[in-house]
């Protein structure tokens, strides 16, 4: 035999060799995840202690106090906090939305302000409703049908979709921008069917913003059930009206933090590898799925390392982030921060999709990157979390992108349910399932463990 068929024969041997240890080391990891139960309890008192983790609020400082207290009892090298200023939106409590018809009756509607919305006047409004389900229909409408009104956003999510985020996708516009269209033909304020499949009472909220507008109006987002009552009311009634009432406003801005657990790397402490989630939530939710969940289970990536004696190569940064669900002020932070130490980031995890069954991950980054990750596919195999796709990743890391050659990811999980809860009271810590959750971070902690021992290719 010569001796390159001995050389290629023993390469494979080590390869084989060296496959089935990352395998076992695997398994060790999903077992050390499914043995713990440390994440869900840190989550229960997050969202039981400190809901509505609005940035700028004060229940998100307590939260950050909270977090940075359990990172610190998580034997990371050091525990820190960033500074970043996040904008200051609140809601002045509750808001009222009401039928009024001679015809039907008074009916009272489950509504709430979406995030940067101006208030109404303290009388509130009083006015007639026009119902669309487009823009396009309401640019046929014009300014005489609309103006001195209240536009009624009625398009409901599909439910025939499978995936639920490209139902998503084909709404949200409407509570994003609905408000600034809906103003230039003259409106008064804009009702906005909440973005879920979901048929409930619970009205589920979400950032909007002025654009390109004269006047700034009023946007709420209505339920389900009561978006369909209103619809079959103005059947019955064309010209009924209805009041709204709501007290936001903007404060001055305030002062905030990500919090930061870091691990020194025994080999590459140069090199980054930044796992996280964000902190902070809407103002009327715990926040379990979006995104305490996401949270406690970054965390959860080195409690599963420090369980089975895995010592990381690089640096491992684990990032509670706060602002994402306004302005982003915290990831955006991060990412300046990284460029002005001249550090060098390779790998960024974020978990915000929901605590549902883990599918997989979807990738951000240059093709010669997505196929030495998609090579890590076979090892998800076992656990189901094979799904690999390059569909864009979370939000908060996405800043990162700017200033290094970086893969960014975010872990998929089912989202049949995702939308039910989603910016809404629904969304509690009795949503989530303990199984569902630890598999998720011993899928993070798997990618986070293959590209931290391989690195990263060039």
């Amino acid at each position: 035999m010569n001796t390159l068929k001995i050389s290629i024969i023993t390469s494979y041997c080590l390869l084989l060799v060296s496959c089935n240890t990352d395998k076992t080391e695997i398994a060790r990891i999903y077992s050390a995840a499914q043995n713990d139960s440390t994440s869900y309890y840190i989550l229960r008192g997050l969202c039981k202690n400190y809901p509505n983790r609005l940035g700028g609020s004060a229940n998100s400082i307590r939260a950050i106090d909270y977090m940075k207290s359990i990172m610190e009892q998580e034997k990371f090298d050091t525990v820190y906090l960033q500074e970043c200023t996040v904008t200051h939106w609140d809601r002045g409590g509750e808001e009222i939305g009401t039928i009024k018809s001679n015809k039907v009756g008074s009916t009272r509607l489950s509504v709430c302000t979406l995030g940067n919305s101006v208030g109404t006047p303290n009388k509130g409004i009083n006015a007639e409703i026009v119902e669309v389900k487009s823009f396009e229909e309401l640019e046929k409408l014009g300014e005489k049908a609309i103006k001195g009104k209240i536009v009624f956003f009625n398009k409901p999510m599909d439910a025939t979709k499978i995936n639920s985020f490209e139902a998503y996708g084909e709404v949200v516009g409407f509570r994003f921008s609905g408000a600034s269209v809906a103003a230039n033909y003259g409106a008064e304020a804009v009702l906005v069917r909440s973005v879920t499949t979901a048929n409930d009472t619970f009205p589920h909220t979400g950032v909007m913003r002025y654009e390109n507008t004269p006047k700034q109006i009023p946007a709420f987002a209505i339920s389900t059930i009561h978006a369909d009552i209103l619809s079959k009311q103005l059947v019955d009634d064309p010209k009924l009206i209805v009041h709204l009432k709501s007290n936001c406003k903007f404060l001055a801005d305030e002062k905030s933090f990500n919090v930061i657990g870091e691990v020194r790397g025994s080999e590459f402490p140069d090199e980054y590898i930044t796992v996280g989630g964000h902190l902070d939530s809407w103002d009327n939710t715990e926040g379990a799925h979006d995104d305490g969940g996401g949270c406690v289970q970054s965390i959860g990536v080195w409690r599963i390392f420090r369980d089975i004696g895995y010592i990381p190569k690089r640096t491992l940064r684990v990032v509670m982030f706060m602002d994402e669900e306004m302005n982003q002020r915290g990831g955006r932070k991060y990412a300046e921060m990284a460029k002005q130490k001249g550090e060098k980031h390779i790998f960024a995890l974020e978990s915000d999709g929901g605590c549902d069954k883990p599918k997989g991950f979807s990738f951000d980054t240059k093709e010669n990157h997505l196929n030495y990750i998609n090579s890590y596919k076979n090892f998800f195999e076992p656990y189901g979390a094979d799904q690999f796709v390059s569909h864009g990743a979370g939000v908060d890391i996405d800043f990162l992108k700017e200033d290094h050659d970086i893969i960014l990811g975010e872990l998929m999980v089912d989202p049949t349910h995702y939308f039910d809860y989603h910016h809404s009271g629904y969304d509690t810590f009795e949503h989530i399932n303990k199984e569902f959750l630890q598999q998720g971070s011993a899928s993070m902690a798997t990618i986070v463990f293959l590209v931290d021992k391989f690195g990263v290719s060039e």
